[in-house]
């Protein structure tokens, strides 16, 4: 390789040049570290819920399903604003206004923490399992800090410093975990190795960060604790509300004693949030681009959000279908036998990831469009039918009821986001593109369904059946589209 095309590739991947370009970079390692790491923790967990059994890995899953529950008092909102907010701002006024953040943050952590200590006394009777929740609640605060460093190189559009400083903490998380389960096995122990490299990873973040962005330090001023709580509010109550639907149905089997199924429920979800790589990797690369072009063209936000959701379309019906298909394979690779009622259950959660690529893209412009309130009325909606649901399905029909309540809420929250999208914001939905994208991905997911249910495919190992049905849609779908192509081109 010559200089030249050394120094073309580093600016590929290192530099931000062109819109197209800096997506395409974000999205290169947004995918390197969310990949890497939601496989290292499934690894994990799926360990975990081998050695540890159903009802202890239950107990854990609750108790991380429990503190997931007070994510929003420790970071009310604020990573998600410091990326709007940081993607205009001039880097000096942002520099100053950031260590005041951080004071803020410090409050906000102490406050979580005390909810959270008092909350476990009423949420379960067992000293383990509060015990188990008191070690993941520091992990989580640190993680709540590493949060808005985070947002900053998002904001700056540097994700590969994000992505770096991730696969660190995850390889620690899973090393440390898994060294834990073959040596030391049991919920808290694992717990604690959470926590150790947690701490590790906020040193090394707030070390990286001095080094790349600016030195810290701690600063208090009244006036930005009230900018910032004023713009993130509703972010905040939108991300409770979303925990609440996320988490609320483990947490309440685990009131109701049911653990043994708290833990088949987590071990399909497990999978599920794997699924969800692409929605994260297209979300998290088109958030910031949103954000810049409300401010600054509404013609090319609309013409990058319709890019966005074509995209969501393309690999959600794929991954429903598939999902159902492969289901028991799936379950059976990971797990023994005892766990397979989380078959049914993921085949039911699957829907739930189909829905959830599709709403991402109305969440994201509405946020980008400053409509934060609104997200917070859907999600509010959103938790309280899930709530209502789960009080209705979960006593009669287990975790079956749960994974159904969560589908149905993901339906409901789709449908009030198309809605409110349309009337508060300049987005218009691109209804001859999206039938259109709509027909080939169905068609294309239809022949991948014939390719993975045919027993020499099925039978395969899920690490090669699961890329040949990728594979089969792929180029159905490239087939069809270079075949239409002409049509898609005067619409």
């Amino acid at each position: 390789m010559n200089v030249n095309n050394f120094s073309g590739i580093k600016a590929i991947l290192f530099d931000n040049v062109t819109v197209k370009q800096t997506i395409f970079k974000n999205t290169f390692w947004l995918a390197i570290g969310s990949g890497v790491n939601k496989l290292l923790m499934l690894v994990l967990l799926i360990y975990a819920a081998r050695i540890l059994g159903a009802v202890e890995y239950g107990k854990f899953s609750f108790a991380f399903a429990f503190i997931s529950l007070f994510v929003v008092f420790h970071d009310f909102g604020l990573s998600t604003t410091i990326i709007r907010e940081y993607a205009k701002k001039q880097e000096q006024k942002g520099k100053e206004e950031f260590y005041s953040i951080i004071s803020l943050k410090v409050f906000l952590s102490i406050t979580a923490f005390i909810l959270i200590l008092i909350g476990s006394f009423f949420i379960t009777a067992d000293p383990s399992i509060r015990n188990i929740i008191l070690i993941l609640t520091f992990f989580s605060l640190f993680n709540s800090f590493i949060a808005i460093f985070y947002a900053v190189f998002q904001a700056r559009q540097k994700m590969e410093y994000q992505t770096w400083l991730e696969m660190f903490q995850y390889l620690l998380i899973s090393g440390l975990g898994i060294f834990i389960l073959f040596n030391f096995p049991s919920a808290a122990n694992l717990s604690y190795g959470y926590l150790i490299a947690g701490l590790i990873s906020l040193i090394s973040v707030l070390i990286f960060f001095s080094i790349k962005i600016f030195n810290l330090r701690i600063f208090w001023q009244r006036s930005v604790w009230r900018k910032y709580l004023r713009m993130s509010w509703p972010l905040a109550l939108t991300s409770l509300f979303g925990f609440l639907y996320s988490y609320i149905d483990s947490v309440m089997m685990g009131y109701w004693g049911m653990i043994a199924q708290t833990g088949w429920y987590n071990a399909a979800y497990r999978i599920i949030f794997v699924a969800l790589i692409p929605m994260g990797l297209i979300s998290g690369s088109f958030y910031p681009v949103l954000s810049k072009f409300f401010k600054e063209s509404k013609e090319k936000l609309q013409k990058i959000w319709d890019f966005q959701l074509q995209l969501m379309i393309l690999f959600s019906l794929p991954l429903v279908v598939g999902g159902i298909v492969l289901a028991p394979r799936i379950i059976h690779s990971f797990y023994p036998s005892d766990f397979s009622p989380s078959i049914l259950t993921f085949q039911i959660l699957i829907v739930m990831a189909g829905l959830i690529f599709l709403y991402r893209p109305f969440f994201d412009v509405m946020i980008a469009s400053n409509q934060q309130k609104k997200t917070f009325w859907i999600t509010l909606l959103g938790s309280l039918a899930n709530i209502s649901l789960n009080l209705f399905l979960i006593p009669e029909y287990g975790l079956y009821g749960a994974a159904l309540a969560t589908v149905a809420t993901c339906m409901l929250t789709l449908l009030i986001g198309i809605w409110l999208t349309i009337k508060s914001t300049s987005i218009r939905i691109p209804c001859l593109k999206l039938f259109y994208s709509f027909v080939l991905a169905s068609l294309s997911s239809i022949l991948m369904c014939f390719v993975i249910a045919k027993p020499i495919i099925y039978n395969l190992n899920i690490f090669l059946s699961v890329p040949i049905g990728a594979l089969s849609y792929c180029f159905c779908l490239f087939s069809m589209y270079r075949i239409t192509k002409p049509i898609y081109e005067k619409i």
